[in-house]
C-alpha cells in the first residue's frame, strides 16, 4: 500500500480561507446586492525550495520541487494534505456546491449498459443499475434470466476495486478476469467457474498492459517481475509473456517471451479464432509496433518475423481460410486491411483486403461470415458491412451524427451488438441482425435529459498555420450569440487518440445552465489518419497547442463566448495541452483544469511507463534540439513570476502510475509561487484513485461537482435547479 495517505501529521503551513466580503455591515450589504460572487483570498501553504537542479548538454534546470517525486516520503503525505485542506475549504464556501452535488446524483442514477458479448452458448454484459460504485458483470445462458457473475462492488468497501479484462474460455467453462485496486494500473487476474460460480485457487500479480488469450486448458498473458522501487513511479521494464495453466500457482507458469536486450519494450499476446496461431505485438512507444506470429502446432515457442520495426501499426482482425486478416497503418496512413498468408508471410505475399479509402478506417470486427468495418468521417463513425472476400455489401444506418462506442461480434453468430452515442445521444446499445439487416435496440436508457432542446454542430476553424481544424459545438437551442455564455472548451492533441462525439451525465450540469461545450479535434489525434498524428509530435508539438488557442479565439470571435466566460479542460495529454496553453496564453482563459497532465516534459520519461512516450514528445536526453525545444513548451518551465493565471484546479490521483502524480505536484507547487491575482490556483489530489479507469461512482459524481462549483464560480454564473 503506497503510504502516500498514510500516517498523515501535521501540514507544513496551515492553509486559511479569507473571505474578502468579511468587513463592515455596509460592505457586507453592499457585497449582497452588488456582487453574488465575492472574491475567495487563498493563503497557499508554503512549499519549500530545495537547490536542486538537472543538466543537460551542459544547461542546468533547476528542480527545486524535486521532493514531491517522493510518493512514500512523510514529507510529501504533509503537502498533500496541506493542498486538500486549502481546496476543499475553497470549494466549501461556495454556496451553489452542494446544489449542484445533488443534481449530479439525481441524473446519474439510471442504469447504464455495456455492449453484450457472447462465447460458447452464452451472453455477458455489464449493468450499472444508477449509481453503483462499478458495474457489474452479467451471464446470460439462452431465453433463461441473467445473473450476476461478478460484482466487484463486493471486493472493496470503498468501491476502488474495479473489473478489467473479463475472457471466457473457448468452450464457456471458465472466466479469467483481472481487477485493479485504487485506480492503478497494475492488476491481478483470477480465475473462476461460470457454472458455479466458484474461484479457482488461480492468482496472478504484476499484471500490466497485458490481454488475457486462452488456448486450450489456460491462457497467455503479460507481466513485469516484482518492482523493487516504489510499485508506483518506478520505471516499468522487462516485460514479458508467460503462460499460464487453470487450477496452478504462478510460479509454475511457462515463460513464453523475453527479450532482456531491450527491456523498454512491451509485449502481448492473441491467439487467431481458429485456434492455429499465436500472434505477439512489440512496441517500444505508444504507436506502431513489430508483428510475430508462431504456429501453436509446432514445437517450442519460436516466433516468425511478419513485420519489423515500430513505423506502423499491425493488429490481428481475424483468420480467412488459413490467412490472418490484419488492420494496418503500413503504406496506409488512413488504414487498410490486409491479408497475409502465415506460411509465407512476406510482405511481397500481402493482398489489400480493403484498400485505403479517403475516409480513415479505425477497426474491424468479424461476425458470422461478415466484417464490421468501423470508419471515421470528421471524427464521426460510419458503419459497413463487408464480406469475407473483401467486398462492401452495405452501410450500417446509424441514428444521428455520433461514434460507435464498441462493436462485439462472433463468427459463431450471425448477428452483432454495438454501443452508439453522441452529445446529445445516451449511450444505447444496438443488435444488428446480419441475415435481413435489422437494426434493433437492446437497451436505451431513460434519463432526466430532453436532447431535442439541444443542438450539434460542426465547424471549421483555421489555425496559426492556416490549417483547417474541426471543432464540435453544443448548447441550448436558441442562445445569444452575446459573447457572455459561459463555454468550456476541450481537447487532447496526440498519441493517434480522437475524440469523437460521446454523451456525458456529468456535462448535462454546463448545458442546461445555458453553458456551451465545444470540442477541438486538434492535430496529434487521429481524426485524419496517420498524417493528422504526426503533425502534432516531436518537433511538431507547438501545433496542438496554437490549434487550440485557435479555437478559443475563434470562440470570442464569432461571440459564443468570451475570455472571461471561457473554460478549458483536458486530461492526461490534454493536462499538458491546458498546462502549455494557460503559461503561453494565460489572458485568453478564465479558468484551467489541468487533469492528470504530463507537466514537467524533460524527465516525464523517467517514471513508470513514461519513456513510451517518447515516440510522440521526443525525450530532453536525445538530443540538444529535442531539449530545448521540450524546455521550450514544458508547463512546469514556464510559469512566469508575477503573472496572472486563470483560476486554475489540478486535479491527480495519488494511486496514478500512468502520469505520476508528481507532474502536479511541482506544477502546483510552482504555479502558486508564481502567480499573483485574486484567481484561485488549487490542487484537488483523489486519495485511492489513478489515472481514471475504474473510478467509483460516489468519487466521479464529487470531482465532477467540484469541477462544475469551480468553473461557474470563477466564470460568475449562478447554476439554477
Amino acid at each position: 500500500m503506497n503510504r502516500l495517505f498514510r500516517n498523515v501529521v501535521n501540514c507544513l503551513v496551515s492553509g486559511a480561507i479569507i473571505c474578502s466580503c468579511s468587513g463592515s455591515k455596509n460592505e457586507e450589504k453592499d457585497m449582497d446586492t452588488q456582487d453574488e460572487f465575492p472574491v475567495i483570498n487563498v493563503q497557499y501553504p508554503e512549499t519549500k525550495k530545495v537547490p536542486l537542479s538537472d543538466e543537460y548538454f551542459g544547461v542546468k534546470v533547476e528542480d527545486p520541487y524535486q521532493w514531491l517525486e517522493d510518493d512514500k516520503s512523510n514529507e510529501t503525505a504533509e503537502w498533500v494534505k496541506a493542498q486538500n485542506e486549502i481546496t476543499f475549504d475553497y470549494l466549501g464556501r461556495i454556496p451553489f456546491r452542494d446544489q449542484i452535488r445533488e443534481r449530479l446524483k439525481t441524473i446519474w442514477d439510471y442504469p447504464k449498459y455495456g455492449v453484450p458479448f457472447r462465447k460458447a452458448d452464452l451472453t455477458f454484459f455489464f449493468k450499472n443499475d444508477g449509481v453503483q460504485n462499478q458495474a457489474v458483470f452479467y451471464v446470460q445462458s439462452g431465453s433463461d434470466s441473467a445473473r450476476v457473475l461478478l460484482d466487484p462492488n463486493t471486493l472493496s468497501e470503498d468501491g476502488t476495486v474495479a473489473l478489467g479484462d473479463v475472457a471466457p474460455s473457448e468452450d464457456g467453462k471458465y472466466l479469467a478476469y483481472s481487477i485493479n485496486r485504487a485506480g492503478s494500473d497494475w492488476a491481478e487476474i483470477y480465475v473462476l467457474d461460470i457454472a458455479t460460480g466458484v474461484l479457482l485457487d488461480d492468482h496472478l500479480m504484476w499484471v500490466k498492459f497485458s490481454n488475457i488469450a486462452w488456448h486450450g486448458n489456460g491462457f497467455f498473458y503479460s507481466r513485469y517481475d516484482a518492482p523493487t522501487g516504489s510499485e508506483l513511479s518506478s520505471q516499468n521494464e522487462n516485460h514479458k509473456i508467460y503462460f499460464h495453466k487453470t487450477a496452478t500457482p504462478q510460479t509454475d507458469d511457462k515463460l513464453i517471451f523475453t527479450n532482456p536486450d531491450s527491456p523498454k519494450r512491451n509485449y502481448t499476446a492473441e491467439v487467431t479464432d481458429d485456434h492455429k496461431y499465436l500472434c505477439m505485438y512489440e512496441s517500444e512507444t505508444t504507436s506502431g509496433n513489430a508483428f510475430y506470429i508462431k504456429d501453436l502446432d509446432a514445437h517450442g515457442f519460436v516466433f516468425k518475423k511478419v513485420a519489423d520495426g515500430f513505423d506502423f501499426e499491425y493488429k490481428l482482425i481475424t483468420a480467412i481460410e488459413g490467412k490472418l486478416l490484419v488492420y494496418t497503418s503500413d503504406n496506409a496512413q488512413k488504414y487498410k486491411a490486409v491479408l497475409i498468408d502465415p506460411k509465407n508471410p512476406d510482405r511481397k505475399n500481402w493482398k489489400d483486403f480493403i484498400p485505403e479509402k479517403e475516409d480513415v478506417l479505425h477497426g474491424m470486427t468479424r461476425a458470422g461470415d461478415k466484417l464490421v468495418a468501423l470508419y471515421m468521417k470528421d471524427a464521426s463513425s460510419k458503419a459497413f458491412v463487408y464480406s469475407l472476400d473483401g467486398k462492401m455489401e452495405k452501410e450500417v444506418e446509424l441514428p444521428a451524427l455520433g461514434t460507435v462506442a464498441g462493436v462485439s461480434g462472433d463468427k459463431a453468430f450471425d448477428s452483432f451488438y454495438y454501443g452508439f452515442t453522441s452529445f446529445t445521444y445516451p449511450t444505447t446499445i444496438f443488435n444488428y441482425n446480419l441475415e435481413n439487416g435489422e437494426n434493433g435496440v437492446f437497451y436505451k436508457p431513460q434519463i432526466q435529459f430532453n436532447p431535442d432542446d439541444y443542438e450539434t454542430k460542426q465547424i471549421f476553424y483555421k489555425s496559426k498555420d492556416g490549417t483547417d481544424i474541426p471543432m464540435f459545438i453544443v448548447h441550448k437551442k436558441g442562445i445569444k450569440l452575446d459573447g457572455k455564455n459561459p463555454t468550456l472548451l476541450y481537447g487532447y492533441g496526440g498519441f493517434n487518440v480522437s475524440l469523437t462525439p460521446s454523451f456525458s451525465t456529468s456535462r448535462i450540469i454546463l448545458l442546461e445552465n445555458g453553458g456551451i461545450y465545444a470540442l477541438a479535434n486538434i492535430r496529434g489525434g487521429g481524426e485524419y489518419g496517420e498524417a493528422w498524428h504526426i503533425a502534432g509530435t516531436k518537433l511538431k508539438k507547438q501545433n496542438v497547442f496554437d490549434d487550440f488557442i485557435a479555437a478559443a479565439e475563434f470562440l470570442i470571435k464569432e461571440k459564443y463566448t468570451s475570455s472571461e466566460k471561457l473554460g478549458i479542460m483536458g486530461g492526461s495529454n490534454g493536462g499538458l495541452l491546458v498546462g502549455a496553453c494557460m503559461t503561453q496564453r494565460p489572458d485568453l482563459f478564465k479558468v484551467a483544469f489541468p487533469q492528470v497532465g504530463v507537466l514537467d516534459m524533460l524527465k516525464f520519461h523517467k517514471f513508470t511507463i513514461g519513456w513510451a512516450w517518447v515516440g510522440d514528445y521526443g525525450s530532453s536526453e536525445e538530443s540538444e534540439e529535442m531539449f530545448k525545444y521540450l524546455l521550450g513548451y514544458s508547463p512546469l518551465h514556464n510559469l512566469k513570476s508575477g503573472t496572472e493565471y486563470p483560476a486554475t484546479l489540478i486535479t491527480t490521483g495519488d494511486h496514478d502510475d500512468r502520469v505520476v502524480p508528481a507532474h502536479s505536484f511541482k506544477f502546483a507547487a510552482a504555479l502558486q509561487a508564481n502567480h499573483k491575482g485574486d484567481n484561485p490556483v488549487l490542487i484537488r489530489i483523489e486519495t485511492n484513485a489513478g489515472h481514471g479507469a475504474g473510478k467509483p461512482t460516489d468519487k466521479q459524481i464529487e470531482e465532477a461537482a467540484d469541477t462544475w462549483t469551480f468553473l461557474f464560480y470563477n466564470l460568475k454564473v449562478k447554476p439554477k435547479f
